[in-house]
Order: structure tokens, then C-alpha cells, then sequence
């Protein structure tokens, strides 16, 4: 198995996973998040529906995997641990009514010495219940639990030259869905075939590397449904005079690139033509804004700004930090470009900006990722930056 990463990557994110564990006060790291599981051991496999766990201990050289024993060889398959660190519960711990995968990892725990060590859970994160929480507490009454639950994400914020290529690659892949996407919309195509088309060459790729499924599904309302922002596709067929939003995100080695972009099939409404220059210029802004050192609040501040001249405003966040990630989620729940985030800007960090606007019936979506570069930021994508009109179609196929 050829990991993603150089061993030495993975050991310099433990150690700083490690320094902050014990500015936390934190002598055991629980972790169960997929993507923190995969960023600090390469593991990656679709087992995260069952519970499972990487034990991160402050003063031993290498985390524990513990997990279903059918799992057990994708962990020794897909991580840089040594296999003595896999450690598999039986079956009969999976969805039981009497037996629960915390109450196994509660007694490993006690049985290598760590039942009265301060841990860290991440308590807010999809795949750690509150179930799971209570059996740990009961099996392990002397432990002091803490909150860890983005402890190994404020981590991930910053990326390494390698996680930027996969990002590039990711876009690449992004681009290519976005266009053939496009290309199949017209009048009296189904939703679901273009949503096919889309999916096709995500997994595809391009000829030089493939693709691979993304966290959240390509995202597709149309027509006054392009009010509703994560919607995705049904069996109807596009009408003339009607808009698409599509959001979708290329992957690579679990690394995500999103784009947006809105679609009017024949000639724009009024409304669309309006908005559409306010959006893109407020994008413009943004991005001409981004550098080292300045914060996502302030980021937001541009664009607010930028379109309260025009007399629109915005409630929900512009965006937020992406990249590694699993289903159900692309971003990774840290920096949020909004009013009042202090997240500082450095170089390497990466963010999916998203500043729609969406009104009663209709709405407008189009999207940028960037990355924070030493002097400003940077695009991962080429696609076009603006409104995409399906006009009628020729005999030859072009759009006319």
C-alpha cells in the first residue's frame, strides 16, 4: 500500500496534534471523526456507519486503531500504523441491542492502563452519539472526559504543498463534471441525467488520475426551487425559461474542491440579470481582500459592503475552510467566512467561498475555492466566473 503522504507528514501531524493536547490538558485523544481518522493515519474506508475510533495517547509513539474486526485489514491495509495497533472488536457489537463498540474500547482502555487518564472526545461531530458518550463514561468511571472536538480540525486548517497538489487535482476534476454537467442541460433533459452526467466524470476523472466520490451529492435546485439551496435533482425534465443551481465538488484522496455556478436555460429573468453583477463583483472583492493576516470576519465585511451599495443583503455565511473530508460534509467546520470570525488568514489555508443570495422564488449561486497565498489568493478552478446561459441549441450541437 502506497499512503497518500510521506510517513514524515503524518508524524509532524501527530506531533502537533499532540502540542495541543497538552495545551488542552488532554492525556487521551479519542478520535472518531473519519476525516481526522484519515489525516493522522491515511486511514479510508467506507466503515464510518459502524463506530470506530483512533486513539491518539500523549505519551506513546503511535495511535491505536480500534474498529469492526471485518475493517481490521483495511485499517492495516490503508494506515502507516503497525498492525500490533489494530485492535478489532467482534461482530456481535454492531447494532445490538446489549453489547455496544464503547463498552469493548472502554475496557481496552482499562486493560493498557488508561481508565484514569484525563480524555478528549469530539463530542459535536456526526459519528459520536450520545450513546456512545454514556457506555465510555460507564466503563470508564475514573477518566475525566474534555472536549476535543476540533482540536485535530484547527489542525487541519493550515494545508501542506501536498494537500494543495490533491486540492489542484480535485479542481481539475471539478472543472471537467461542472462542464459536461452544463452541456447535457437543455430544455426537456431530465434532472437526473444531467445529476448522472455529473456523477459520471467525478468518478472518471481525467486521463491522468480518477476521481472519487465526494461528501455531499452534486446539489441541483431549478427553477423556483432555486430559492432552496441544498436540494438535489428529480426525475422532471428542465424547462424553458427556468434557472439551475449546481453545486458540486471534485475529490481526490479525500480532498475536496467545491464549485457553484446558475444556470439560466434560455435568456435570464430580470431578476438574475440584476443580481448576477453584484454577486460576481462582490466575489471580485473578496478575493482581491484575501491575504495572510487578515480575518474571515473582515473578509465578510468586504462583501457586505460591496453589495449593500447595490441594496442587497445577506444573512447566512459566505463560507468556510475545506478539504479533507468524508460524507456528510465537505468543509471542515473551523473557519467560517461570516461577520465576527477571528480565524486569522494564513498561507495555505483553503475556503470555499459561497456568497448566494436567495430570495421568495428564485436565487443565485456561483462559488469560488481559494487558497491563501503568501502575498493575496488564488483560485483552484478555471471554470467561468459569471451567470451561464443555455441558449438554444443549433444542428451542430453549439450553443447558439
Amino acid at each position: 500500500m502506497v499512503l497518500p503522504f510521506d510517513i514524515l507528514e503524518y508524524h509532524q501531524r501527530l506531533k502537533e496534534t499532540k502540542q495541543r493536547m497538552e495545551e488542552k490538558g488532554i492525556e487521551v485523544l479519542l478520535i472518531t471523526d473519519p476525516a481526522n481518522m484519515n489525516y493522522l493515519s491515511g486511514y479510508d474506508a467506507w466503515s464510518f456507519y459502524v463506530h470506530q475510533m483512533l486513539v491518539i495517547i500523549i505519551d506513546e509513539p503511535q495511535p491505536l486503531w480500534i474498529g469492526r474486526y471485518q475493517d481490521a485489514n483495511g485499517a492495516k491495509v490503508t494506515t502507516w500504523i503497525y498492525d500490533e495497533n489494530v485492535i478489532p472488536y467482534p461482530d456481535y457489537y454492531v447494532q445490538s441491542d446489549t453489547h455496544h463498540p464503547m463498552d469493548f474500547i472502554a475496557e481496552i482502555l482499562l486493560q493498557i492502563g488508561h481508565g484514569n487518564r484525563r480524555i478528549g472526545v469530539e463530542k459535536d461531530n456526526y459519528y459520536f452519539t450520545g450513546m456512545a458518550l454514556e457506555r465510555l463514561k460507564n466503563g470508564l468511571k475514573n477518566a475525566a472526559f474534555l472536549d476535543a472536538t476540533l482540536l485535530v480540525n484547527q489542525v487541519r486548517l493550515i494545508k501542506s504543498d501536498q494537500e494543495i497538489e490533491y486540492m489542484r487535482r480535485a479542481a481539475k476534476i471539478t472543472d471537467l463534471a461542472m462542464e459536461k454537467g452544463i452541456e447535457s442541460i437543455q430544455p426537456g433533459v431530465r434532472e437526473c441525467d444531467t445529476a448522472a452526467e455529473i456523477y459520471y466524470h467525478l468518478v472518471k476523472g481525467t486521463p491522468d488520475y480518477g476521481g472519487e466520490y465526494p461528501a455531499i451529492v452534486p446539489l441541483m435546485p431549478t427553477g423556483e426551487h432555486t430559492s432552496i439551496p441544498h436540494l438535489t435533482w428529480s426525475e422532471k425534465p428542465f424547462v424553458d425559461g427556468n434557472a439551475v443551481i449546481i453545486e458540486i465538488a471534485g475529490c481526490y484522496k479525500r480532498y475536496h474542491v467545491p464549485l457553484a455556478r446558475t444556470v439560466s436555460i434560455g435568456q435570464p429573468n430580470e431578476k438574475l440579470k440584476q443580481v448576477a453583477p453584484v454577486v460576481l463583483e462582490g466575489i471580485e472583492n473578496v478575493l482581491a481582500f484575501a491575504k495572510p493576516g487578515v480575518t474571515c470576519g473582515e473578509l465578510e465585511e468586504v462583501w457586505r459592503r460591496s453589495i449593500k451599495k447595490h441594496g442587497y443583503e445577506k444573512e447566512a455565511r459566505l463560507g468556510y475552510s475545506v478539504g479533507l473530508n468524508y460524507p456528510p460534509d465537505w468543509g471542515e467546520h473551523t473557519g467560517s467566512i461570516r461577520r465576527g470570525d477571528t480565524t486569522v488568514l494564513q498561507a495555505n489555508m483553503t475556503f470555499h467561498l459561497i456568497p448566494a443570495l436567495w430570495f421568495d422564488t428564485d436565487g443565485i449561486e456561483i462559488s469560488e475555492t481559494f487558497r491563501v497565498t503568501e502575498k493575496g489568493s488564488e483560485r483552484f478552478t478555471t471554470y467561468p466566473q459569471e451567470l451561464i446561459i443555455r441558449d438554444h441549441l443549433d444542428l451542430s450541437g453549439q450553443i447558439s
